[in-house]
C-alpha cells in the first residue's frame, strides 16, 4: 500500500500555506516571509509549496490579494442589514467597519497600507481589480449622495484639467460613476485611512486613550463636509 504523503494529509494545502504566511507575517513582518519556513512549520517538502506558489513573490500576491477581498468583505457586510435610503447610516457604518477590520486583521492591513516589501513590486492587473472592488461599497455610497443631490460641492475647489484627466481614466473602470463622486471617494477613504494607519502603528498621542473617539468625530465632520442634509 502506498503511504499518503503529507500533502494529502493536509485538506486544502494552498489555504494551509496562506494561513501559516499569515502567522509568520505577525512573528517577523512580511519582509522574512520564507517559503521553506512555512514548509517546515507544516512539515512538507519545500516543492510542495512550489506547485502552489512557484515564488515567495507569487504568494505574497495571493495574500494582497486575499486581504483586500477581507476587506471589501466586511465592507458590503457593514451595510447589508442597513435601509439603502438611510445614506448617512451606510456612510457612517462603512467608516466604522474599516477601522474595525484593521484593527481585527492588523497583518493584512500592514501587508496592503503599510511598509513596502523590499524586492517586490505587485502585478497590478492581479492585485488591482481587487484593490479597486474592495471601495466599491464607498463609492456606490457616495454615488448615492449624488443622485440624491445631496454631494456637497459648493466648497471644494474646482477640479484641473490634470485631475479631471486622472479621475476620468478611473471612471472608466469604476462603472461610469461621476468624478467629484470619485474624488469624494478617495478623499474620505484618505481621512479615515490615515487615522487608522496612525493607530495601527501606535502613532496616536498617548494623551488620546480612545481613538474611536477621534475616528468617530471623523466620521461625523466629513458628513458635514461634504454631505448635505436630507431637504
Amino acid at each position: 500500500m502506498v503511504r499518503p504523503t503529507k500533502e494529502e494529509k493536509i485538506p486544502n494545502l494552498s489555504e494551509a500555506i496562506k494561513e501559516t504566511a499569515w502567522q509568520q507575517i505577525a512573528d517577523r513582518g512580511a519582509a522574512a516571509l520564507s517559503l521553506r519556513a512555512i514548509a517546515r512549520r507544516l512539515k512538507i517538502t519545500a516543492p510542495a509549496i512550489y506547485n502552489y506558489f512557484p515564488r515567495r513573490d507569487d504568494l505574497v500576491t495571493a495574500l494582497i490579494v486575499d486581504a483586500y477581498n477581507s476587506l471589501g468583505e466586511s465592507q458590503l457586510a457593514a451595510i447589508q442589514s442597513l435601509p439603502a435610503a438611510e445614506l448617512e447610516a451606510c456612510f457612517t457604518a462603512l467608516g466604522l467597519a474599516y477601522r474595525d477590520w484593521a484593527i481585527n486583521y492588523p497583518q493584512r492591513y500592514q501587508l496592503i497600507f503599510g511598509t513596502p516589501i523590499p524586492n517586490y513590486k505587485a502585478p497590478e492587473e492581479i492585485t488591482l481589480p481587487a484593490a479597486t472592488e474592495a471601495l466599491v461599497p464607498l463609492i456606490r455610497t457616495i454615488q448615492a449622495f449624488s443622485d440624491a443631490k445631496r454631494l456637497r460641492l459648493d466648497r471644494v475647489a474646482p477640479l484641473t484639467d490634470d485631475l479631471e484627466k486622472m479621475l476620468s481614466a478611473w471612471q472608466k473602470n469604476a462603472g461610469g460613476m461621476d468624478l467629484e463622486v470619485l474624488y469624494a471617494a478617495l478623499v474620505a477613504w484618505s481621512r479615515v485611512h490615515g487615522l487608522v494607519s496612525m493607530e495601527i502603528g501606535n502613532h496616536i498621542p498617548a494623551y488620546i486613550t480612545d481613538p474611536g473617539e477621534v475616528f468617530r468625530r471623523e466620521i461625523k465632520n466629513l458628513i458635514i463636509q461634504y454631505l448635505k442634509e436630507e431637504e
